[in-house]
């Protein structure tokens, strides 16, 4: 197997047992105040290593408007997803998540004015019926949980939209930078208002989260290049697997056979769909600041 490969694969689980770790937190404390600590330790994997940019021109930026529209989507975007890791099972918010590619598509179309073969919008919308199943709305009860990741995937997609016309033309300490440093910002002003202390363990595990979703960051990078993006692009969906795996271990969350049956056609579509995809950045489902298509 090639060595991008198995990092790929280090990568999505290391981002699997961060998500989680999100999820073990509860509702005990706001996403606000998650978001901000893990995000803070997110970025010590990344100062440890250089990209041969200086942090001085963080705010020497091409198009300024997009690239602060890009951050207020991918923070908002995060807090969607914590929100919904902390309220509903963890195998129905990858499944909702990877609806990512369908909306990025429509974008892509209508923004970019992309061309999508025909045989790539049927798999969008297989991909689109397996989630039909996992999450059957008016069989099953939706929750709040549930709305929180379909404005995710909007938010995800749009930063994802937005790199890809911005990412050729800013350094990318800027789009990293000026993200960290306003989520920092954003989450820690909205935190305060239901600031909860931190227990020595509680800020262990935030510190796991962070290092883990870093760690992960940098081990993609390493991925993509050592291998090519066809290969290391389907590794993504193994995130459902975890997803199982952790919510039968830790949480007591056993789909049944119908949603089963969907997070096979979701994988299935999925792959298909990204073994085909010709654009050089494509979507990742993260939480963190590297969970913007970077």
């Amino acid at each position: 197997m090639p060595v991008g490969v198995i990092l790929a694969f280090l990568a999505y689980a290391s981002f699997s047992a961060a998500d989680a770790l999100i999820k073990a937190t509860g509702s005990a404390m706001s996403v606000f105040e998650i978001a901000f600590f893990t995000t803070s330790f997110s970025i010590i994997p990344a100062m440890l290593t250089k990209r041969g940019e200086r942090w001085r021109d963080l705010y020497k930026l091409q198009h300024p408007w997009l690239v602060h529209l890009r951050c207020a989507a991918a923070i908002s975007s995060t807090a969607c997803v914590m929100y919904a890791f902390t309220h509903i099972p963890f195998a129905e918010v990858y499944a909702i998540g990877f609806l990512t590619p369908v909306v990025v598509t429509l974008l892509g179309v209508v923004l970019l004015k992309e061309y999508v073969a025909a045989h790539r919008w049927l798999l969008l919308i297989i991909s689109f019926l397996g989630v039909v199943l996992v999450i059957r709305p008016g069989v099953r009860e939706l929750h709040l949980g549930h709305l929180a990741i379909f404005c995710s995937v909007f938010l995800g997609a749009l930063t994802t939209i937005i790199l890809r016309h911005i990412a050729p033309r800013e350094r990318r300490v800027s789009l990293v930078g000026l993200q960290v440093i306003y989520s920092g910002l954003f989450n820690g002003v909205l935190m305060l208002p239901f600031f909860v202390l931190p227990s020595l363990e509680q800020l262990a595990i935030f510190v796991c989260i962070g290092l883990m979703g870093g760690t992960g960051g940098l081990l993609l990078i390493g991925a993509t290049k050592r291998s090519p993006a066809s290969l290391v692009a389907p590794v993504q969906y193994s995130q459902l697997i975890w997803a199982i795996v952790f919510g039968a271990a830790f949480f007591g969350e056993y789909p049944d056979y119908v949603a089963v049956i969907g997070l096979v056609i979701v994988i299935a579509a999925g792959l298909a769909n990204v073994m085909t995809e010709k654009l050089k950045i494509v979507w990742k489902p993260r939480v963190f600041f590297w969970r913007t298509g970077l």
